[in-house]
């Protein structure tokens, strides 16, 4: 069937000539006879065509005209009028009439004027379909997409604009640095250097304040627009001298496409596992230190007391660090003790306090360290070195949550939260009396294991970079990075400091470094050492276990601990395979 066209005409004599000429070339003919009865045909019909008499009894042509218009149909109207005269056509034109058609009615005219409004009526749905098809792929995309003019005047914009930018539909037509002034305005800043330029400008992980909003973090990435469209017939008129035309090799310059990726989410988690792999300045990412960090998560806001063991060097003290400040109690004093560092006689006094006479020496009253972490926490480092009669002090601190200073009889109360460490087996003490077992498992309620760093060693290079960021910043200098050859050499180390010993071998490094990457003449003699044992072992094939470790043990002296240190091994194990191998030292 072909096109639908709608006639509307008073006289029944011009609705059948209209009709027979239209049938004869293949179209749908609908009749009406005023506008009435028209109206009526456009609500049922979905019509392609619309000839309209402009006088009717009633409402007339004009009328109908509008009906088309508010009801936003496309297809044309042709106006048909017995009085051809200039008025009539500009008035029905200005209405939005495609055409006007003269009575009497010519064959060839009407037929000229349909073929001519019915390839208008495709295009123009050809064009909605495109326009809708883009409507809908503008709207599902994620990222805010802006279009402004030459004179920053917002032309169009999705619904992810009016999300992630605020913006509102009643934004379009106003200046963008009206809108800009919302925010830090560096969209506003990206589109004037877009339109300076000429050239796509792109700018990754801005943080973006909106007002009465959270802060986002936004990539913006702004394109020119640019148009195969020709030059205007009329350059001179009043509205091209007020918007100039750019062209270049590209196209003509119309203005700009600015997109609006929100990186919120994503920037979020990516400090998330930031965090996660320094949390609280506790470098890690090794599954051993994720289930440390779940554990001190859980114990922030609890009152447990806590007990940290590892060996020298992991980072107890950061453990304790980071217990006290991710706490409730962070806003109250952190105060820690080292007690392996002080005679029994000083401990106590620093512990509890002393009162004036209490001793030769004591001049005065003086606050112990419990008294002053009261409504914070207490870090007894080395607990393991303290005396028999410390411990006792400490159970009644740990149960009773009071104690006496030296020299007086007044209890004191404390609210303190107890935070032990020790880098030996304190149970190993227990069983041979050398530490209270009461004492044991009062500090023990949870114990955080620092694992050694040889138990984690893809945490070296996460280490190693957070080093190369320290000493950079604290001794001045540009030094990117360590050598492949001494990227390996720290992964195959033992490193019996642990994490200690890889900062100071790194510090050691910086000192002598020359260059802007640390290689293998930079390291410290233990390492160098290391190296040599390990080439001469890789160096010979018929080198067994036993001749690399009495090569290591000859280059040592016999030192042990440091033969062990050379091998990656622990000095437990290096007794083990001395007497294993039957190893002896030759006498000279």
């Amino acid at each position: 069937m072909g096109s639908k066209i709608l006639v509307i005409d008073d006289e029944e004599s011009i609705r059948y000539t209209f009709k027979s000429f239209l049938l004869d070339e293949g179209y749908e003919v609908l009749t009406a006879p005023d506008y009435q009865e028209a109206v009526s045909v456009i609500d049922t019909t979905e019509l392609d065509l619309i000839f309209a008499d402009i006088l009717l009894e009633g409402k007339t042509g004009i009328d109908v005209l509008r009906e088309t218009k508010e009801r936003n149909l496309r297809c044309p109207v042709v106006m048909i009028t017995g009085d051809p005269n200039i008025d009539s056509a500009a008035e029905a034109l200005r209405l939005g009439a495609f055409d006007y058609i003269p009575k009497p009615i010519k064959q060839d005219t009407l037929l000229r004027i349909t073929k001519i409004a019915l390839k208008h009526k495709a295009l123009v749905d050809e064009k909605e379909r495109y326009r809708s098809n883009l409507e809908a792929i503008f709207s599902s995309v994620k990222d805010a997409i802006i279009a402004v003019d030459k004179e920053l005047l917002m032309i169009e914009m999705n619904d992810a604009a009016r999300s992630i930018c605020n913006l509102s539909h009643d934004s379009i037509g106003k200046a963008f640095n009206s809108i800009a002034k919302y925010c830090n305005g560096k969209c506003f800043d990206v589109l004037e250097e877009t339109i300076n330029k000429k050239q796509a400008i792109e700018v990754y992980r801005h943080e973006c304040q909106l007002k009465e909003r959270p802060q986002q973090v936004v990539n913006i990435t702004s394109h020119p627009l640019l148009s195969k469209i020709s030059k205007p017939t009329n350059p001179f008129s009043a509205k091209n001298e007020q918007c100039k035309i750019y062209q270049d090799n590209a196209g003509i310059f119309s203005g700009v496409i600015l997109v609006v990726r929100d990186e919120t989410r994503l920037a979020n988690l990516e400090h998330d596992l930031r965090e996660r792999q320094q949390f609280h300045n506790i470098i890690g990412k090794s599954e051993k230190m994720q289930a440390i960090y779940s554990l001190i998560d859980n114990l922030v806001d609890v009152e447990t007391t806590v007990l940290i063991t590892g060996e020298t060097g992991t980072g107890k003290e950061l453990i304790a660090d980071a217990l006290h400040y991710r706490g409730s109690r962070c806003h109250k004093p952190l105060v820690k003790v080292n007690c392996s560092a002080l005679s029994e006689n000083l401990l106590e006094s620093e512990l509890f306090g002393h009162v004036k006479g209490a001793f030769s020496g004591a001049v005065q009253d003086r606050i112990g360290r419990f008294q002053r972490a009261n409504g914070g926490t207490i870090f007894l480092d080395e607990i393991g070195d303290v005396s028999p009669r410390t411990q006792l002090q400490l159970l009644r601190v740990v149960q009773e949550k009071e104690f006496e200073r030296v020299g007086d009889s007044t209890p004191i109360k404390v609210d303190v939260r107890i935070v032990a460490a020790a880098n030996q087996s304190l149970l190993e003490k227990v069983s041979r009396g050398d530490f209270r077992e009461d004492l044991y498992y009062r500090l023990k309620v949870v114990e955080v294991i620092m694992p050694p760093l040889r138990e984690r060693k893809e945490d070296i290079p996460l280490l190693i970079n957070h080093f190369l960021n320290k000493f950079n910043k604290k001794l001045n200098k540009e030094i990117v990075a360590v050598s492949a050859d001494v990227q390996k050499i720290f992964m195959d180390y033992f490193w019996p400091g642990n994490v200690r010993e890889l900062e100071h071998t790194l510090e050691h490094a910086f000192i002598i470094c020359r260059q802007n990457t640390i290689t293998m003449d930079c390291l410290p003699l233990a390492l160098k050492d290391f190296i040599g044992t390990k080439l001469y072992a890789l160096g010979d094939p018929g080198a067994d276990e036993s001749h690399t470790i009495l090569h290591a043990l000859e280059k040592t002296s016999w030192n042990k601990a440091r033969a062990a240190r050379l091998l990656g091994m622990s000095r437990r194990t290096i007794y083990r395979k001395i007497e294993e191998f039957k190893l002896k030292m030759q006498r000279t």
